[in-house]
């Protein structure tokens, strides 16, 4: 399969009520791959419309097949400023460069919508391959400071300048 025919079978488009269930299984996937999930990965999941989309939040959805594979979601921190959560893809379609595609759009889109700046944390023994992705896009590390997440070992931000 080509370039052209892999970008026709993925689509990145907005969440909706009834990818509810499948943002939940993917996400639940690959954290319990490597960690436990932490009271901030249960409110996300079980009620992504109050804990993400309430206060400003974005969740993008990756269809493959029209079939949701992929998740990315950014929290409404104020002032321009958001973070990257929740970007996963299940286990069983990787290497499709769905991530990839993900990334690519949801950074442009964020950025089209007045987004100043864009944070995420992550994990550098259990998350290797997001890593790398991430400072595709253009992220760089930053100090960690405090983070919701025991798991978390490191903090990347991408600004975006005038």
């Amino acid at each position: 399969m080509n370039a052209v025919e892999q970008t026709l079978k993925t689509q990145i488009v907005d969440y909706k009520p009834e990818h509810r269930q499948r943002f939940k299984e993917i996400n639940v996937q690959w954290i319990t791959r490597k960690y436990i999930m932490e009271e901030e990965d249960i409110k996300t999941v079980e009620d992504p419309e109050t804990y993400i989309l309430k206060d400003g939040g974005k969740i993008f959805i990756a269809l493959y097949n029209n079939l949701v594979v992929g998740t990315c979601a950014y929290l409404n921190l104020g002032n321009g400023v958001y973070e990257m959560i929740k970007m996963a893809v299940d286990e069983d379609y990787r290497g499709l460069k769905i991530g990839k595609a993900l990334g690519f759009e949801t950074v442009e889109s964020m950025k089209q919508l007045g987004a100043k700046k864009l944070i995420l944390f992550s994990n550098t023994q259990g998350s290797v391959e997001a890593i790398k992705l991430y400072r595709k896009l253009g992220f760089t590390e930053v100090p960690l400071g405090n983070s919701e997440f025991q798991r978390a070992d490191i903090k990347m931000e991408l600004s975006f300048t005038a």
